[in-house]
């Protein structure tokens, strides 16, 4: 856990006040890659009482933090919870997030930004690899599997977003 993240504080969802949460991804090349954590958005929007609930990706395709950042901003979100869509604490959840959130909310003083934990381990997790393992037993053998090959027209070249 990140010591950052341990400090209690009063709920970022204090009465009355607009807040948002954005799910953010490490992003990808591939078109699809970042459907799974929007479906997570969906039913989140679905289940919680978030005015703002958004994805992003730090890199590839997608929308990437800063704007998204800037959209909740400009849609009134006084509070701002970040959650990390991360298995693992890498050098991402320990560095470049928490620099890059430092960053946006330098220029809104008045708006609570919060970096949640990531995903991490929990008991959930583990049910769901166990699920994972099950469907995985009667798949074929990885030679004798034809994969679909991923075009040039599903990937972005690097280092230019979208």
């Amino acid at each position: 856990m990140n010591p950052d993240c341990t400090k209690q504080e009063p709920s970022i969802a204090g009465k009355g006040k607009k807040k948002a949460i954005i799910l953010l991804g490490h992003g990808s090349r591939a078109a699809s890659a970042a459907d799974d954590m929007e479906k997570v958005a969906g039913r989140l929007r679905v289940k919680l009482d978030y005015e703002i609930i958004e994805t992003c990706q730090m890199s590839g395709r997608g929308e990437h933090f800063p704007e998204v950042f800037d959209r909740c901003i400009a849609r009134g979100a006084e509070s701002i919870l970040v959650l990390p869509y991360f298995l693992h604490r890498g050098v991402h959840m320990l560095q470049d997030v928490p620099e890059m959130m430092r960053e946006k909310a330098a220029a809104f003083p008045g708006v609570k930004v919060v970096l949640g934990n990531n995903l991490g381990f929990d008991e959930a997790i583990v049910d769901v690899v166990l699920k994972r393992v099950g469907e995985s037993e009667r798949l074929g053998d990885i030679r004798k599997i034809e994969w679909e090959k991923v075009s040039a027209d599903s990937l972005s070249r690097p280092g230019k977003g979208r």
